[in-house]
Formats: structure tokens, C-alpha cells, sequence
């Protein structure tokens, strides 16, 4: 298990240790749509992936990270490595929230989770599960990691649209955030790779 895969996913529970101590629960740091208008959603659109809505959500957050980060993190080794897979981890987050913000601009409802970022994870994953790190993400058109893609969005839709997962307990389910944030990893895992020969060469 690569540390930074490691030190993600526990971080969730231990940051949702803290979030239950504010008055608030935290909520003054979770991502409005509607500020979009006005502040371009900041600082929501980073924070609100630090925040969690129930135990469950962040278990599942985490436990769905250590599923999905260690391909990430080893292909991006050493200490510079671990510094991009979290600024890589943050930008699917930012693009997630962009994208669900984007849908919904007249929400004044909170939006919290890690799962927009997680999915990120997800998307490179899919590229990279199977090969070794040395040898980098599938091609784009990969037909078995479309074809995963598809299906994972197919499925996300389906629960968003019911309503039904663990640790929503009665929240709407951000399930485009999801589905924006997956298809930034996967198409971001292949630049990503490129660039990071450039300082890692070799992979272990």
C-alpha cells in the first residue's frame, strides 16, 4: 500500500472526527452551487471534499480509496510523486464540484463528500489496474476500460436517480459529481503519465 494512498484514506474518518466538533458540522466549508455566481465557489468548490455526512459516507469514501489510489500513487513515486497524486486528487475534486455546480446554479443545498475526487481516482484506475506502473495508463479507446467506464456511470446514474446509498441517509446523492469526476481521471491519467517521466524515469 503506497503511503499516499495510505495517509488519504485514513484521513477521512479522522477529519470527519473533527467536522462533528464544529457547531456547524462543518457546513460553512461545503460547496453551494450558487456561489459559483458570485465566488466562483470558493473556498466550497476545495473544502467541501474534506467534509463528510455521516460515518458511513466517509467509511465508504475511504475504504473505496484504498480500493483505487494505490494504482495512482505507484505511478507517481518519491516524495515529488506523492505531492502530485494529492494536487491530482484535488483537481478531480475541484472539477467534480465544478461540474455538479455547473448543473445545479440555482442550489443554495450544501454539497459535501470526497466521493467527486475518489471517482477520480477511480477513472485513472481503470487505466491502470492490470499494467505494470512502469508501463503506464491503457490507451484512451482501451474497449474493456470504456466499457467499465460506461457500466460504473450506467450503475451511478441508476442510484442517483433512486435516491438509495449507504451513508446518504436521506441527502440527495451528488451522483453527477460522481460521473464528472471519474471521466476527469480517466482522461487526465494519460498526461499525467507523460509528464511525470519527465522526473520519474523509473518505476518500481
Amino acid at each position: 500500500m503506497p503511503p499516499a494512498a495510505l495517509v488519504l484514506a485514513v484521513s477521512m474518518p479522522l477529519l470527519f472526527w473533527l467536522q462533528i466538533r464544529l457547531p456547524d458540522m462543518g457546513m460553512t466549508w461545503a460547496f453551494y452551487p450558487s456561489d459559483l455566481q458570485r465566488t466562483l465557489g470558493w473556498p466550497g468548490i476545495v473544502t467541501a471534499m474534506l467534509l463528510h455526512g455521516s460515518w458511513t459516507h466517509a467509511a465508504l469514501n475511504a475504504v473505496t480509496a484504498l480500493c483505487f489510489a494505490p494504482p495512482v500513487a505507484r505511478m507517481l513515486p518519491g516524495w515529488r510523486g506523492a505531492g502530485v497524486f494529492v494536487l491530482f486528487y484535488i483537481a478531480c475534486g475541484i472539477i467534480a464540484s465544478l461540474g455538479y455546480g455547473l448543473l445545479h446554479l440555482a442550489s443554495s443545498d450544501p454539497m459535501v463528500g470526497a466521493s467527486g475526487a475518489v471517482s477520480g481516482l477511480l477513472g485513472a484506475a481503470i487505466r491502470l489496474m492490470g499494467r505494470p506502473s512502469w508501463a503506464g495508463p491503457k490507451p484512451l479507446k482501451d474497449r474493456s476500460a470504456l466499457t467499465m467506464v460506461g457500466v460504473l456511470l450506467a450503475i451511478n446514474a441508476v442510484v442517483g436517480m433512486i435516491g438509495y446509498a449507504p451513508g446518504a441517509e436521506g441527502a440527495r446523492i451528488a451522483w453527477e459529481a460522481h460521473a464528472v469526476g471519474m471521466v476527469a481521471g480517466y482522461l487526465a491519467i494519460g498526461p499525467l503519465f507523460q509528464w511525470s517521466r519527465r522526473w520519474a524515469p523509473t518505476f518500481g
